[in-house]
């Protein structure tokens, strides 16, 4: 079968029009988290001495079936299409995470979960492409506005933050506030203003040590001040038994004793299992698909597409760069997932749904540079006299 670029039907046009070589990234990384999801489930439902079975991976490859279909249908969007989706996403996410703190499972002393009997969702997963869209969509609108863009962005950062701090989620709120500080980056803002916003990070950074007993605990363990941390030591064995090719497929051994194998230290797993050479795979096709998106985005005319794909290329790379530097000793736990590759419904539906707003912002469309004259934000623009 050939695929002719003067045929003009759905499929042909979205083929000749969407980027895939981050399309092909992200197939490649969502592979591989399928098949360390067969070789962590059944340390994470049994033990050293009665390995468990694989319901984790089962309920994995349905994920990842929703979730291609997430990316598929998201990338296909058309540009206004993007912000009305994003604002849903972001909307119902800041709605969901809100009713977490209050009907959520507590668990490690945070209510960031909701339990739907078959399913446990986590809302604030999804905060992150909805408000990179939203915010880009303020940031690029031509017209002024009643006030300040950088201001209104913070203004619908803020519930979001106070949500996310209040469950506690410390992991989020940082990466929530390094998104809106890369999209001010790219819109314009002065160098030393994202330096001034990042020493307020740091500050919250440091109420959380002081206040959060947990972010406390784990901080002291990762700089020596305490004993040293019962996952990390375990994470840097299992990538020691590893070496370069690991033990093989399913031989592995440190991840029947290690917390959270399936999800926060999936990356550890690899490394024991399938070594250096996996580990290193999985952080080429990282480094490939965000600077392909990034490079993808600096090519775009409209400035909306360039601001919303760079900042979803970066949360991405953030993301990825926490949780592997976790696993490796470079950083204290987070309790983050690891992009495409950890295990969990929540996390693997919202980086679909990034890389599908991705994929649809960075399509070689004719009209792209055209202004969208029914804009999302038009109520904040100053009214014209």
């Amino acid at each position: 079968m050939s695929l002719s670029r003067a045929d003009r039907s759905g499929f042909t046009d979205w083929w000749w029009t969407v980027d895939r070589v981050t399309l092909f990234a992200v197939l490649a990384l969502t592979a591989i988290g399928l098949m360390l999801a067969f070789a962590a489930s059944p340390a994470a439902t049994g033990g050293t001495a009665a390995a468990g079975d694989f319901r984790f991976a089962a309920r994995q490859i349905v994920f990842a079936g929703l979730a291609v279909l997430v990316l598929g249908y998201s990338s296909l969007l058309s540009i206004r299409a993007v912000k009305l989706t994003a604002a849903v996403v972001f909307a119902l996410a800041l709605i969901g995470s809100a009713l977490a703190l209050f009907t959520g499972d507590a668990v490690l002393g945070g209510r960031r979960w909701i339990d739907l009997g078959w399913l446990t969702v986590q809302p604030s997963e999804f905060l992150k492409p909805g408000f990179a869209v939203l915010a880009a969509a303020i940031l690029a609108d031509r017209a002024r506005m009643v006030l300040p863009k950088p201001l209104i962005t913070f203004l619908l950062l803020l519930p979001a933050a106070i949500i996310l701090v209040l469950q506690p989620d410390v992991g989020q709120t940082g990466l929530l506030l390094a998104l809106w500080g890369a999209l001010l980056f790219f819109y314009g803002v002065s160098v030393r203003w994202i330096a001034v916003l990042g020493a307020g990070s740091l500050g919250l950074g440091a109420l959380a040590y002081l206040f959060i007993g947990h972010v406390h605990h784990r901080v002291e363990q990762f700089l020596g001040m305490t004993q040293e941390g019962y996952q990390a030591k375990l994470a840097a064995n299992a990538f020691a038994h590893g070496r370069l090719l690991g033990v093989g497929p399913g031989a592995g051994t440190i991840k029947y004793s290690l917390p959270d194998a399936q999800s926060d230290f999936i990356f550890a797993v690899a490394g024991e299992e399938f070594g250096l050479a996996l580990c290193g795979l999985i952080a080429l096709l990282f480094c490939v698909l965000s600077v392909r998106l990034l490079i993808r985005a600096a090519q775009m005319k409209d400035p909306f597409a360039q601001i919303a794909a760079a900042g979803l290329a970066i949360v991405i790379a953030l993301q990825a760069f926490i949780n592997m530097s976790v696993a490796i000793g470079m950083l204290p736990a987070k309790g983050m997932t690891l992009p495409f590759i950890s295990y969990g419904g929540s996390s693997l539906l919202a980086v679909a749904l990034t890389m599908g707003f991705a994929l649809a912002l960075t399509r070689q469309r004719p009209q792209i540079g055209r202004r969208d004259d029914d804009a999302v934000f038009g109520f904040l623009r100053e009214a014209r006299t």
